[in-house]
């Protein structure tokens, strides 16, 4: 892809990266923790169970969000080595309205889905 055609989407996912780590940092000891964040304050009469839930599920949001700026980092890296919207797999121009999508797409959608789906076929 042209450098000039990827600079909305470097600004797209400079943009994502910024608000991904501002929540991360707002987990990691900001100013408020996730259940704060959301409306909700631990009650006396939450269960231990219900507690570690909530533990569970805020530590699986977190790995997803930081897999996302992983993401974001390696599209930016695909960006600035010329790379960007070429499919890892097959190497066919990834379409721009998948990438409007999702700038931070590796695969084309045929092989995306293989990857997902490897007994599909």
């Amino acid at each position: 892809m042209h450098p000039h055609l990827t600079q909305p989407f470097r600004e797209q996912l400079l943009a994502q990266r910024a608000s991904l780590i501002e929540q991360l940092a707002l987990q990691r000891g900001g100013l408020v923790d996730r259940a704060q964040a959301d409306g909700r304050a631990p009650q006396p009469e939450d269960s231990h169970a219900q507690s570690a839930t909530e533990r569970e599920l805020a530590f699986a949001l977190d790995e997803r969000e930081t897999a996302e700026v992983a993401a974001i980092d390696a599209a930016l890296k695909r960006i600035a080595d010329g790379h960007y919207g070429e499919c890892l797999d097959c190497g066919v121009e990834i379409p721009a309205a998948r990438l409007h999508a999702a700038p931070e797409a590796e695969r084309c959608i045929r092989c995306q889905e293989a990857l997902e789906h490897p007994h599909a076929h």
